[in-house]
C-alpha cells in the first residue's frame, strides 16, 4: 500500500495555513506534482497491463474516444490528489470512474487505503467501503452498452471483481494500518503519562525528604538556639548584680536568640507537620553512630532477617549530624525494603569510615520464598528520597539488582558534607554540562529518516503491484468466462460470387483438381470454370470425398459432391528386385 497516507491521529488533516513559509509551500507543490506524475504513470501502466492481454481492451470499454479517456484519467488524478482532505469524495468518485475506465483501478486502491487508514469512526469507515464496493458494479452495468463492454450482467460481474480487488482489499489493509497507528499513539501517550507520573512521584519523594531534612535541621538548630537563649538568660541574671552595665548586652543576646528561634519556626513551618520517629528510629545525637547501626541490625535479626554487620574505621560520633543521619537513613531504608520484599534473605551491612568519606553498603541475596505478588516492586520513593538526601550532602547513591538475583544499595557520603546550597549548585550545573552530549546526531537522524522513507516507498510499490496483479487476474478470469456467440460453419450456396467463396476459406487446390481428373461427374454445360477445394474429410472404403464448385463467369451455378478412388502403392515382397 502507498506509504504517503497521513497518520491516523486525526480524521481530517488540519487546514494548511495561508501564511505558511515559502519553503513549506514549495515542498507541498513538489509533493503534489510528484503524486500527479505518479498517478499518470499508474494509469498508463494499468492500461498497458490490460493491453498485454489481447482480449481485454476491446472487452473493457477501451474503444472509448481518446479525448474522453484523457479527461477521465485527469479527473481520476485530481481525485487522488485530494484524497487526504476529502477522503469520502475521493473514494466514491474514483469508484464510479473505475466502472467506466478500469485503467484507474490502482488510483482507486490508493484512495481506498488512505481513507480507511485515516478514518477512525468504524461505522463511517464501513459505510464508505460499502459504498465504494457498490459503485463500480453499478457504473459498469450502466456503461457497458455505451462503451462496448458487452451486456449489462457481464459488466456487473466485472465491476464486482474490480471493486473487490481495488476497494475492499486496500481498504482492509488501510484499516489494519490505521488501527496500528492508533495503538502506537495510545502506547506513546500511556508511556508519556507513566513518565510524568514517575517524575511527579520522584519530585514528591524529594520534597518529602527535604521536609524531613528541614525538620531535622529545626531540631538541631532549635536545640542549640535554646541552649544559647538559656545561657544568655542565666548570664543576664548574673550580670544584674555584678556588672549592671553588661546586663543590657546579655539581654540583647537572649532577645536575638529568641527572634532567631521564631524566624526559624516560621521559615520551616511552611513544610507542614511531620511525624516523629520513635523507638530505635528516633533521631538523637547518637543517630548514625556504630551503636545506632548495631541497634538497627539487632532489630532486623529479631524480625527474622539474618544480617551480617561489619564496621571499619573510627566511629562517627565526632562527625556532623547531617552525615550521621544520612548513614542512619540509608541503613534503615535498605533494611525496611529487605523486610518488605526479600524476607528471610541473607543481608550484609558494611560501613567503612576512611576519614574523609563514609561508605555504606547494604546487600541482600535471593529470598528463600518469593515475595507475594501484591508487594510488586515498590514505588521507588524511598530510594529517591535517599538519593536526594545523599546528593544534598555532596555524595552519591547507587541501587540496583545484583547478578545473583539480590539487591544492593551503596552510598558514598562525605564525612564533612558541603553546604546544601553548594550541593544544589553542583547538581544544577551537572545536567547543563552533559547537555551537549545528548544532542542527537543530525546526519544520522537524516539518514534514518531517508531509509525509513525508502522502505515505506518500496512497501507501497509492492502493495500496488500486488493489487494490480489481483485485479488483472480477476479481469482475465471474468473475460475468459464470458460466453461467446454460437459458431455456424460457412456453407457455400448457389448464387455466391467467386470472391465470397474464396474469402471463406475455399480456394482452388491443384492436387484436388488432379485427383478429380477423369473421375468427376460431367460439368454443367454453361460452366466456364470449376474450383476443387481441399476437404477435411478422410477416405472411407478406399474412396475420398471431394467437392466441386462450378462458376459461370463469376457466379456459382453448381455444387457437386463425389468420390474418387484412393490409389496406394503395393508393398514390395522380400527378395524382389527393382528393374529399370
Amino acid at each position: 500500500m502507498p506509504s504517503s497516507a497521513p497518520p491516523a491521529s486525526t480524521p481530517h488533516p488540519p487546514a494548511r495555513s495561508p501564511f505558511a513559509g515559502p519553503g513549506e509551500q514549495g515542498r507541498q507543490l513538489w509533493r503534489a506534482a510528484g503524486e500527479a506524475v505518479l498517478g499518470g504513470l499508474l494509469v498508463l501502466l494499468t492500461y498497458g497491463a490490460l493491453d498485454w492481454y489481447r482480449g481485454v481492451p476491446s472487452m473493457l470499454g477501451m474503444t472509448l474516444d481518446g479525448g474522453v479517456m484523457v479527461v477521465l484519467a485527469l479527473a481520476a488524478i485530481g481525485l487522488v490528489l485530494v484524497r487526504r482532505r476529502f477522503p469520502t469524495g475521493s473514494v466514491l468518485g474514483l469508484s464510479a470512474l473505475m466502472g467506466v475506465l478500469p485503467a484507474t483501478g490502482l488510483l482507486t486502491a490508493v484512495a481506498s487505503y488512505t481513507a480507511a487508514r485515516q478514518t477512525e469512526a468504524r461505522r463511517r469507515r464501513a459505510a464508505l467501503l460499502l459504498a465504494g464496493l457498490a459503485l463500480p458494479p453499478l457504473a459498469c452495468f450502466a456503461s457497458a452498452p455505451v462503451t462496448g463492454l458487452g451486456s449489462g450482467p457481464y459488466g456487473l460481474v466485472l465491476g464486482a471483481v474490480l471493486a473487490a480487488t481495488t476497494v475492499l482489499v486496500p481498504g482492509l489493509v488501510g484499516t489494519a494500518g490505521g488501527q496500528q497507528d492508533r495503538l502506537v499513539r495510545a502506547l506513546r501517550e500511556r508511556t508519556a503519562a507513566a513518565e510524568e507520573a514517575r517524575r511527579l512521584a520522584d519530585s514528591e519523594a524529594r520534597m518529602h525528604e527535604r521536609s524531613r531534612i528541614a525538620a531535622e535541621m529545626h531540631d538541631l538548630v532549635g536545640h542549640r538556639l535554646s541552649l544559647i537563649s538559656l545561657h544568655a538568660g542565666g548570664l543576664e541574671m548574673a550580670l544584674q548584680a555584678q556588672a549592671p552595665e553588661l546586663r543590657e548586652e546579655a539581654s540583647l543576646v537572649r532577645g536575638a536568640t529568641r527572634d532567631a528561634m521564631r524566624e526559624l519556626r516560621e521559615t520551616l513551618g511552611v513544610l507542614g507537620p511531620l511525624g516523629r520517629d520513635t523507638g530505635t528510629d528516633a533521631l538523637t545525637d547518637a543517630t548514625g553512630t556504630r551503636s545506632d547501626i548495631e541497634a538497627l541490625v539487632a532489630e532486623s535479626n529479631r524480625g527474622g532477617v539474618p544480617v551480617e554487620f561489619s564496621w571499619e574505621g573510627e566511629d562517627l560520633d565526632a562527625r556532623p549530624a547531617r552525615a550521621r543521619r544520612a548513614v542512619h537513613r540509608v541503613v534503615r531504608e535498605s533494611l525496611t525494603n529487605v523486610h518488605r520484599y526479600a524476607g528471610g534473605a541473607h543481608v550484609t551491612v558494611a560501613v567503612t569510615h576512611t576519614g574523609e568519606r563514609v561508605q555504606v553498603r547494604v546487600r541482600n541475596g535471593v529470598p528463600p520464598v518469593a515475595p507475594a505478588a501484591t508487594t510488586g516492586l515498590g514505588s521507588g520513593r524511598g530510594l529517591t528520597g535517599l538519593r536526594e538526601r545523599v546528593g544534598l550532602l555532596g555524595g552519591a547513591l547507587e541501587a540496583g539488582a545484583t547478578p545473583g538475583g539480590g539487591f544492593s544499595v551503596t552510598a558514598d557520603i562525605p564525612a564533612d558534607p558541603v553546604s546544601g546550597v553548594q550541593a544544589e549548585e553542583a547538581a544544577d550545573a551537572a545536567p547543563h554540562e552533559e547537555a551537549p552530549q545528548g544532542t542527537p546526531d543530525e546526519p544520522g537522524l537524516r539518514l534514518r529518516r531517508l531509509l525509513h522513507g525508502l522502505t515505506s516507498a518500496a512497501t507501497g510499490l509492492l502493495g500496488l503491484a500486488g493489487v494490480g496483479a489481483m485485479a488483472l487476474f480477476g479481469v482475465v478470469l471474468v473475460n475468459e468466462a464470458k460466453p461467446s456467440p454460437a459458431h455456424h460453419p460457412f456453407e457455400p450456396r448457389v448464387g455466391m460470387s467467386r470472391e465470397q467463396v474464396e474469402r471463406e476459406g475455399f480456394p482452388d487446390d491443384d492436387h484436388s483438381r488432379a485427383a478429380a481428373a477423369g473421375r468427376e461427374p460431367p460439368r454443367p454445360p454453361s460452366a466456364t470454370d470449376c474450383m476443387y477445394p481441399w476437404g477435411d474429410e478422410k477416405a472411407q472404403g478406399g474412396r475420398l470425398p471431394m467437392d466441386r464448385y462450378c462458376f459461370r463467369g463469376d457466379l456459382l451455378i453448381s455444387i457437386d459432391h463425389f468420390t474418387v478412388p484412393v490409389v496406394t502403392e503395393p508393398e514390395l515382397t522380400r527378395g524382389s528386385r527393382t528393374h529399370d
